[in-house]
């Protein structure tokens, strides 16, 4: 057993660990943005960094390897690190976002369903949608313990199960839970139809016909759907393509509004790609609990990090807050087999009964194949794997924008998932660009749709989901001159 002194120390380093080789890297990037450091250039030594920044060497060579990863650094042997001829350019980041500072009704649905039209076109190179490639996911090996959960024991799953879902994938998700330091019980937990059904429920379990809900802006457009379709009404915050949510406005939201509860994501917001540090959502959790409002996370990307270590969703730092954890697979492994949860101790019986009055339950031979899938052990090595393909297809897009696109452009440098925000000159109609784009077989996803308000509508998202070719580079050129 660790005495107080050990434990306090391991959590020292782990804090270490996890947070300052980011600023090591934002150190690096800033260099090589400024011109300090230039293609070809040695970046100064992992002791030289250490000293600078009061870290351990570890920690420089844990943010140095990263950036090798991400194609900004290079490792020569026996002469350190050096920087590579992709990084001689970096577009600044987007500004903080400045949403109104006003409740309205959310009418969103015409905008997106112009996008949804598009989504499974196999003619238009697919940068719209947040939806990975089938050749990334390699849903071949769950659809082969799928054919033996079928061969096996289909007749057994042929049935209808609790609302609460497949005991043994319940299970397999609360022991995935205890590695970012939650202890759920199965209990706990309900499986359901993807991420956005438990949003829904989420949102059913907590809010009433008219009510206000915080979020963040910009923000995932299902999401806004989502909202319209209860009757909520939004109040966005801004949010900053770094760090997340400015805890400032939010303080003062809660002071002056109505908000009966807030919807934000754990990690990675959708556009943005940015999460908050552990520090800031521990002073999310302790103004929400203050004020007695509830929140619901959308920890739908807190798999796909790029850093060494996952970043802790809310539920997993205060056992006093009232938070409703969402999550899926839908971005990991099985889009098409639409599971994901919701987890809750306070409102479960709630849940249960808007579960059951919506879908009744999750498939249970699909549930079944995954939880045996879980229980192999192969999720976590089919992780690192789709992880290495989204850093480099997120760096390769972002090379091609640093090189094509008006230098006037901003873009976000995300620390997980697969999407880039990307805004534009002040005169240029995102929405009339993805009409434009989709005579020349590609589609985007306007910015208009990302919030109740017309604040992004010259801010447009890419997916990088896909694995790069020839065909996104010449994508990227084309779209570049419809913005020019």
């Amino acid at each position: 057993m660790l005495n107080n002194k050990e434990a306090v120390n391991m959590e020292a380093k782990e804090k270490e660990s996890t947070y300052r080789y980011e600023i090591i890297m934002n150190f690096i990037t800033d260099l090589i943005h400024k011109g300090a450091l230039a293609a070809g250039m040695r970046a100064p030594s992992l002791r030289e960094m250490a000293i600078q920044h009061k870290v351990s060497i570890t920690t420089v060579q844990q943010a140095y390897r990263l950036l090798e990863d991400r194609g900004v650094l290079e490792a020569r042997p026996k002469s350190g690190f050096f920087v590579t001829q992709y990084s001689q350019v970096f577009l600044d980041k987007p500004n903080l976002s400045t949403p109104p500072n006003d409740v309205v009704n959310v009418e969103i649905s015409g905008r997106i369903f112009d996008l949804i039209t598009f989504i499974n076109d196999p003619k238009l190179v697919p940068l719209g949608c947040a939806i990975p490639s089938t050749e990334i996911l390699a849903s071949s090996q769950l659809d082969r313990f799928l054919a033996r959960t079928a061969r096996v024991n289909g007749k057994k799953h042929n049935i209808y199960c609790e609302p609460r879902g497949y005991l043994d994938l319940r299970v397999e998700i609360s022991r995935r839970a205890m590695r970012w330091g939650q202890s759920l019980s199965p209990d706990d937990i309900a499986i359901t139809c993807g991420c956005t059904e438990a949003l829904f429920i989420a949102l059913r379990t907590v809010t009433n016909l008219g009510d206000v809900v915080a979020i963040e802006s910009p923000t995932y457009f299902g999401l806004l759907l989502v909202l319209e379709s209860l009757g909520l009404k939004a109040l966005e915050l801004p949010t900053d393509a770094s760090d997340g949510l400015e805890i400032e406005a939010l303080a003062t939201a809660l002071q002056s509004k109505s908000i009966k509860a807030c919807l934000f994501a754990s990690s990675f917001n959708n556009p943005l790609g940015c999460t908050m540090s552990e520090d800031k959502k521990k002073a999310v959790l302790d103004l929400l609990i203050l004020h007695d409002v509830p929140l619901i996370e959308d920890d739908i990307y807190g798999d796909i990090h790029f850093g060494p270590v996952r970043p802790k969703p809310f539920i997993a730092l205060n056992d006093q807050a009232d938070v409703i954890y969402c999550s899926s697979f839908s971005k990991t492994i099985a889009p098409g087999y639409r599971i994901g949860w919701i987890a809750t101790s306070k409102h479960m019986q709630k849940v249960l009964k808007e579960k059951f009055a919506i879908t009744l339950c999750a498939p249970v031979l699909l549930q079944a194949a995954l939880a045996d899938f879980l229980k192999s052990g192969g999720y976590d090595s089919h992780l690192r794997r789709i992880r290495r393909s989204f850093i480099d297809n997120i760096d390769r897009m972002t090379r091609a924008i640093n090189q094509n696109f008006p230098k006037d452009t901003l873009i976000s440098r995300p620390s997980g998932g697969f999407v880039l925000w990307l805004e534009l000159s002040a005169d240029v109609d995102s929405r009339q660009v993805f009409t434009q784009a989709l005579q020349e077989g590609i589609c985007i996803a306007p910015g208009d749709m990302f919030s109740t308000s017309d604040n992004y509508k010259n801010f447009i998202r890419l997916s990088c989901g896909y694995s790069w070719n020839e065909k996104f580079e010449k994508s990227i050129r084309t779209l570049s001159e419809l913005v020019r």
